[in-house]
């Protein structure tokens, strides 16, 4: 099995695609509505990209060299882009502090992802945290999984999560909400922005640095593949029914 017979992942990857969620942020309660569930994903992107470090690369004191270091090189470009990007005003930030600050321009409730991450710091374990935290169900699964897969898979499948559920779908959906966002007419250059900025580095630079690492980590091994399958299919599914929350919650606003 190779990378590119994987047909039940693309068959997934189009329905995702398919989505009625990007038509539908076109208001400025269904922006709101939107990034607050989204946000959650924002944050657990790191958590699979930092699993992918500490495999990759050497993290620890006393350090040693790493086996590969052309993929530690590759985590560690997709890092500096994701935790230190450039913020379009001169200085720097992490995407997630990017997004934050989307949300605060569009008025978006924050306090749930802020409070979620004060238990972090606090020393809450993550799931209990997850479990405590006041969000829809969709946001809690989709981020459960999420944490699930950065605690406990194994390389190959972290990297598939990372690859077919994140870096290499992104940039496809940000290309469908750019339009939508645009037109309404109100002021979302700070989300607009972020969402560009994702589309230029993970079409152009980590996604395809995240399927070569995927190759390297499943090499030609019947069964790496197939793991890899299905934890696509399962990251997938979970965007899918992150944004079947997301238009429940907006339909119910509508009816308000």
């Amino acid at each position: 099995m190779s990378l590119y017979s994987l047909e039940q992942v693309e068959a997934k990857r189009q329905e995702l695609l398919r989505h009625p969620i990007y038509n539908q942020v076109n208001s400025p309660q269904r922006v709101q509505i939107f990034m607050q569930h989204h946000v959650f994903a924002v944050w657990d992107f790191m958590s699979l990209l930092k699993r992918l470090q500490q495999q990759l690369t050497c993290i620890d004191v006393p350090w040693v060299p790493g086996r590969e270091a052309r993929f530690a090189r590759f985590v560690n470009e997709i890092v500096l882009g994701e935790e230190s990007d450039e913020d379009g005003r001169g200085g720097y930030a992490s995407h997630f502090d990017l997004y934050c600050e989307a949300m605060q321009d569009v008025g978006a409730d924050l306090e749930p992802i802020h409070n979620f991450i004060d238990s972090l710091q606090g020393g809450i374990d993550p799931f209990q945290a997850l479990k405590d935290a006041k969000i829809p169900e969709s946001v809690r699964e989709f981020t459960g999984q999420s944490m699930q897969i950065a605690f406990e898979a194994a390389p190959h499948e972290v990297a598939a999560a990372f690859f077919f559920g994140r870096e290499d779908i992104i940039p496809d959906m940000f290309k469908k909400l750019v339009p939508v966002l645009e037109n309404q007419g109100y002021s979302v250059e700070r989300l607009v922005y972020y969402l560009n900025r994702h589309i230029e580095l993970d079409g152009d630079e980590h996604g395809p640095l995240a399927e070569r690492l995927l190759q390297y980590l499943c090499k030609e091994d019947p069964r790496r593949w197939e793991q890899a399958q299905q934890v696509a299919i399962r990251s997938l599914d979970a965007r899918i029914r992150l944004w079947d929350g997301v238009l429940k919650e907006m339909s119910g606003w509508a009816r308000c």
